[in-house]
């Protein structure tokens, strides 16, 4: 793919963007919760259609899958996520949610956005694609079990399997017009842990007469923690975080009956995660047993490690140099953050990177999951341009 390919692109991608950012402000403002895309799937639809594309609806729910005839039947597959997150915006925009309390404040209205404007772009050179493209919209990653495993139980990455999957997604510390990458491991694995401890309530000045769950969950936790610094190698990044503490009754002077804790422990390693699991279990029922008390402990595995294929990721590198010049394409260190994408690199060669979409001189800064987050819209014209590039000069 030369030159020519990639200038028609750009050129494609500049004429697309004021239709690409109404979209992207219609799906903003219509946020849809995890694996409730029902509007979100029947939008998208209707486009592809009017675009006169073949795209098949109801995959693991709200999924839908779209397929452009290249010159070859090999595939390579393009992915965005669907839903929105739980939050009440507090953007002062035209385009600010009509549903208090949801709100695409991780990007995923960017990335649909940017997904379709590649869509469109692809679908007027199919003629030159070197291979047909699996264009993929996926339901439910901000939940699990994740759309990814779900889509993929559904054959998604089947007849014929991919040559390579590709994704972005939004990232403010980076400004728009630049993209992050890394290779090999990039995102942890991520699990919820949720522990109840029960024992016998009672006055607090006789502490004789009770089994004081508060005193065995807070050995617990400290016990818990060690499991990372005694247990896992130096070398692989792990975490192991508890943000929920509550006693089911209790007061100054009344110890309560029941304790339970939430927490996520995340790795960059598959063995050690699942040792890691077992010692939990381990610390739970024996830290219990010294107590007095009795105890259950819930492992809700979540996803897994994100592993940008090596070879893939360096070819993707070096196409977005040519797309975008070695100064807007930077390289990115690890992150304990997880990502359902991270079931399509555990089957198929897989990228996933990261488009800029901050703007300090707009203030545009405010991170993902927050109230305030949005994007410096001049994103959009990298990210759908860029996708359709990789699409056509990876393989």
């Amino acid at each position: 793919m030369g030159p020519a390919l990639l200038s028609d692109i750009k050129t494609e991608a500049k004429a697309l963007l004021g239709e690409i950012i109404q979209i992207r402000r219609h799906l903003h403002s219509n946020p849809e919760l995890s694996f409730q895309e029902e509007k979100t799937a029947q939008f998208i639809s209707e486009l592809l259609t009017k675009w006169q594309i073949p795209h098949q609806s109801g995959i693991a729910g709200h999924g839908i899958v779209a397929t452009i005839q290249g010159k070859s039947d090999q595939i390579v597959a393009l992915r965005a996520d669907m839903d929105a997150l739980p939050i009440l915006e507090k953007n002062e925009v035209d385009y600010i949610s009509k549903f208090p309390g949801i709100m695409h404040a991780c990007g995923h209205d960017v990335h649909m956005a940017c997904l379709l404007g590649a869509t469109h772009i692809l679908n007027n050179i199919k003629e030159q694609l070197p291979t047909s493209l699996r264009i993929v919209f996926q339901p439910g990653e901000e939940k699990l079990p994740g759309g990814a495993s779900l889509m993929i139980g559904e054959g998604v990455l089947q007849n014929p399997e991919p040559l390579a999957m590709i994704g972005q997604h939004v990232y403010l510390p980076l400004e728009a017009g630049q993209v992050g990458i890394r290779s090999g491991l990039y995102m942890a694995s991520a699990d919820e842990i949720y522990i109840t401890i029960q024992g016998k309530g009672g006055h607090a000045a006789m502490p004789h007469e009770v089994n004081d769950v508060v005193l065995a969950a807070s050995q617990m936790i400290v016990a818990l923690q060690q499991i990372v610094s005694r247990n896992a190698r130096p070398i692989i990044p792990s975490v192991l975080s508890f943000g929920k503490f509550n006693t089911i009754g209790g007061a100054t002077n009344v110890m309560p009956d029941e304790v339970k804790i939430e927490g996520t422990f995340r790795t960059m390693d598959e063995a050690w995660r699942s040792q890691a699991h077992q010692l939990m279990t381990n610390i739970v029922q024996n830290t219990c047993a010294a107590y007095g008390t009795t105890g259950t402990i819930e492992i809700r595995k979540g996803y897994p490690c994100l592993i940008n294929d090596e070879a893939l990721t360096q070819k993707i590198r070096s196409k977005m140099v040519d797309y975008l010049g070695k100064d807007n394409v930077i390289d990115l260190d690890m992150r304990m953050t997880s990502e359902d994408f991270a079931f399509y690199s555990q089957v198929v060669p897989s990228c996933f990177y990261r488009l800029g979409t901050g703007n300090t001189s707009k203030n545009i800064k405010s991170p993902v999951h927050t109230s305030t987050f949005d994007i410096d819209e001049d994103a959009l014209e990298t990210g759908m341009g860029l996708m359709a590039w990789l699409a056509v000069s990876t393989v």
